[in-house]
């Protein structure tokens, strides 16, 4: 038996990263952490985000953990997760990561809050994942979303016409979600 087989068959710990202005109580996120103990990687600054700061948070809970990892990330969560991707040598210790509803960070309209995050990491991540859109998210269109997908080396799904898939989307414990972390070993 080697060192890797119990690492790989331990049931992994889910980071949820919510994106800017963190998940509030209707969210799926602040959902499941409830329902189900996933742990939420905590921001010093939610409504200034700054990249590095993220990073680093998201760095030290990556650290902390005694067993492999599922990240999921909603909004600038999902580009938290590439930037970190592309930097941190600790990625083997992430199973795979959902990545729900990316902004794209290239449009006119970005707010002043964000603009600091649009060198956006294109490189494929190091681990399999799942970028799931609305086709009627208004932070980002389905042919930006897929292309991100693609640079990020991520299965693209349409999760139809619910808006930017947060509290606001009707998705109360979004069971559809959960579902696709069990193909990373998260029980439902």
């Amino acid at each position: 038996m080697t060192d890797r087989a119990p690492h790989a068959m331990t049931a992994p710990r889910v980071l949820l990263l919510p994106g800017w202005n963190g998940s509030g109580p209707t969210h799926w996120q602040s959902r499941w952490e409830a329902l189900h103990g996933d742990v939420r990687v905590e921001q010093d600054d939610w409504l200034w985000p700054r990249r590095g700061d993220w990073m680093s948070q998201l760095e030290h809970a990556v650290l902390q953990a005694r067993q492999p990892l599922v990240l999921v990330g909603h909004s600038l969560g999902c580009h938290l997760v590439a930037a970190w991707a592309s930097h941190s040598a600790h990625t083997d210790r992430v199973r795979g990561a959902l990545l729900v509803a990316p902004p794209d960070l290239d449009r006119d309209d970005l707010p002043p809050q964000l603009a600091p995050w649009r060198s956006v990491a294109r490189r494929p991540l190091p681990f399999p994942s799942t970028l799931v859109y609305s086709e009627d998210d208004p932070y980002c269109s389905p042919t930006r979303a897929v292309d991100i997908a693609a640079a990020w080396g991520s299965d693209a799904r349409a999760e139809g016409t619910r808006g930017h898939l947060n509290g606001d989307s009707g998705l109360g414990d979004w069971p559809d979600g959960r579902r696709l972390l069990q193909t990373w070993g998260v029980p439902h």
